[in-house]
């Protein structure tokens, strides 16, 4: 292990300790801004969020502003600058709380208390509001058969008294991620808030107005937006088509009457993530074109009308993928992220002449764009894979700047090795690169151990920093910990993308042991000692990697894909998958069939709530290595951790650190030559 004075990843519960920052809120006269840090709870069981605040200017500490015991989130402002919030901490003007409290909506004025401002039978969240109007906007899981809160109530007690969990399916998704859909489903409702002062009015509940009674499922992985004058509200929304499909498009809804009109539909493309401009007029989402087994999706930025109108693809030139758009306050330019090359800069779009601008020039990750009400900053939270997010402020006009840091509510840990880069040229002449860990400690004179970590997605890419799959918690044990983006990756251009699209044992297993072969050219790695982890698609290709070669002395895989035709139908979207490979195609690259030339001991990892990539792909690949050892069974190479509460990630803090846990024991004792050791808890 390196020996590195300060930095948190030696001890597992120093690493969980850190803080953790998601999300930013600037108050209407831009002199607030607000995050989100998660923090372990006393117990060390599990992340408590609260909100803190940051001076935008760069020369206050930052400050706690809630100490709720279930955490708060979805901080967004009132026009009057008032904080409002999402908790499910008890309301203290509830004679008697309830028990598995839904989250209601708070209000935390400039002085005073926080307190409770709306509430439902179901739970609210994402709340948006009118910029002028000061209209509040959110979505509420309500019982489809319900017309009102009330009712709502009233048909969630008789379930619940009656021990009654049957869900009843019509259609197409059944679950999402981890969650089971139904029987509630997600419904717009619309309020103007009571209490926007020191002291609640009306009891401290909004009376909420649903603008979707009867949604189907429809808003499900949507995000919206309302107008300033709060009028309209603009969200994406869930279509069903034939044979178990579905599409979204982007949707107008009258405030008023409820009245639904379509703003963009196209049947090949899906809209998403629509954000009105600051006039009112506007609305820029994302397009995204439908997949075929031959052509990868591909993302645009367009722009159209609130009124009607077609959509406009603002940066037709631009071969790279914008995440949600912010727009300058005069309307004139968007501000955007786009993974690009390792990294994921901020960039300015010009609305006249699609000008595309780099604002940032350094390594960072950039996430959470606020934009000043006078466009003279740009706020996010900027992380690296060196680096935890944390608050910055950018210069909206100046390219290929660095940003400025401000103070948040921790100082970056300290790192156990440095990081630097890898380069190499695939088989069809692509450049290719990756990050590149190193402990401390690494020299010639003592090579370290190579870990090869392939990213998940498979649209995706190592440029920022991962609590789940943290490179310096393995650094910090003398490993150096080599992250590519080979081919299917995002920020290289489409072309590279289609590199490996339909064929992901082709280009993206070649290009990885290309990277590989180009790392290990370094004298201060072992060619010798070597393995190869990956999750949900790394984990298909660390599966796939164990069935075409023998170089690695170990392999964990973790909530991965192992027999395509089994996967298909029964992952959370098949529709989506059916439309990305043909069944030919999915046994051609499935890794099932090449079971029986794994030699390489693994370590299967995965959640029994894992929805995207259900566990049953584990319980087969599982079988299929034990059923293949031949030997006396205590010799069995291969390990298996299950855990029954996770999903597709393992979020629950001590299972976390147990899945680190097991991760280095078992590397270490088949790449290390470590006798084996069982970790405590498991025991």
């Amino acid at each position: 292990m390196t020996d590195t004075p300060g930095s948190p990843f030696h001890d597992l519960q120093d690493f969980l300790a850190l803080p953790r920052l998601a999300g930013l809120a600037l108050s209407p006269d831009g002199t607030r801004l607000v995050t989100g840090v998660a923090q372990l709870d006393p117990e060390r069981t599990r992340l408590r969020p609260a909100l803190w605040e940051i001076d935008p200017a760069g020369a206050r500490p930052a400050r706690r502003l809630t100490h709720g015991p279930t955490g708060e989130s979805s901080p967004v402002f009132t026009p009057d600058g008032d904080l409002l919030f999402t908790s499910a901490r008890p309301d203290p003007e509830r004679a008697e709380p309830q028990p598995d409290e839904p989250a209601a909506l708070w209000l935390l004025p400039g002085s005073g208390e926080a307190h409770v401002v709306g509430t439902r039978p179901g739970g609210l969240a994402a709340p948006a509001v009118a910029a002028e109007a000061g209209t509040v906007v959110a979505t509420s899981m309500t019982l489809p058969g319900a017309v009102s809160g009330d009712e709502d109530a009233e048909r969630r007690k008789a379930r619940r008294d009656r021990k009654v969990s049957g869900i009843l399916h019509a259609g197409h998704p059944v679950r999402f991620w981890d969650a089971d859909l139904g029987p509630a489903q997600p419904r717009l409702v619309v309020a103007d808030l009571p209490g926007a002062g020191s002291a609640p009015a009306h009891g401290g509940t909004a009376q909420w107005r649903e603008l979707t009674p009867a949604p189907g499922g429809a808003l499900v992985e949507s995000a919206h937006d309302i107008t300033p004058d709060g009028r309209t509200v603009v969200a994406g929304w869930r279509v069903a088509e034939p044979r178990g499909a579905t599409r979204s498009v982007l949707v107008a809804i009258d405030v008023a009457t409820g009245e639904r009109r379509v703003l963009a539909d196209d049947p090949d493309h899906e809209f998403g993530g629509p954000v009105v401009s600051p006039d009112g007029t506007q609305v820029v989402c994302l397009r995204e074109s439908l997949t075929t087994p031959t052509s990868p999706p591909d993302i645009r930025l367009v722009v159209l009308p609130l009124a009607g109108g077609a959509p406009r693809d603002v940066a037709p030139g631009w071969d790279r993928w914008a995440g949600t758009p912010r727009w300058a306050p005069d309307g004139s330019a968007l501000l955007v992220v786009a993974d690009e090359g390792g990294r994921a800069p901020v960039f300015r779009i010009g609305l006249t002449d699609g000008a595309v601008t780099r604002l940032t020039g350094d390594d960072g990750a950039y996430s959470d764009l606020v934009v000043a009400p006078d466009g003279s900053a740009v706020y996010a939270l900027r992380s690296g894979v060196d680096s935890p997010p944390a608050p910055v402020r950018l210069d909206p006009d100046a390219p290929g700047q660095q940003p400025v840091a401000l103070q948040g509510p921790a100082a970056p840990p300290a790192l156990p090795g440095s990081l630097t880069e890898v380069h190499a040229t695939a088989e069809d002449g692509s450049a290719l690169r990756a990050w590149l860990v190193l402990p401390a400690d690494a020299s010639a004179a003592a090579p370290a151990p190579l870990l090869l970590t392939v990213h998940g997605g498979p649209l995706n890419s190592w440029n920022s920093w991962h609590w789940r799959w943290n490179p310096w918690v393995l650094a910090a044990r003398g490993y150096a910990v080599l992250l590519p983006d080979p081919a299917l990756s995002t920020g290289y251009g489409l072309d590279f993308v289609a590199r490996g699209w339909g064929e992901w044992g082709g280009a993206p297993f070649t290009d990885l042991m290309a990277i590989t072969d180009a790392a290990l050219t370094r004298p201060d790695l072992d060619a010798g000692r070597t393995a190869a982890i990956g999750g949900s698609f790394g984990g298909y290709m660390a599966n796939w990697i164990a069935g075409h070669t023998d170089r690695f002395r170990a392999i964990v895989t973790h909530a991965s894909l192992w027999a395509l035709d089994q996967f298909g139908p029964t992952t959370d979207a098949p529709h989506y998958w059916l439309r990305e490979m043909t069944a030919e195609m999915a046994e051609r690259n499935s890794p099932h069939r090449f079971a029986d030339a794994i030699t390489t001991p693994m370590l299967v990892i995965h959640g029994d709530k894992d929805y995207r990539v259900p566990v049953g792909e584990a319980l087969r690949l599982w079988w299929d290595l034990v059923s293949r050892h031949d030997g006396d069974p205590e010799d069995l190479p291969h390990r298996f951790l299950l855990f029954p509460d996770e999903n597709h990630w393992v979020l629950t803090p001590q299972n976390a650190a147990l899945w680190y846990e097991t991760v280095t024991a078992f590397l270490d004792h088949h790449v290390l030559g470590k006798d084996w050791e069982t970790p405590d808890l498991l025991r």
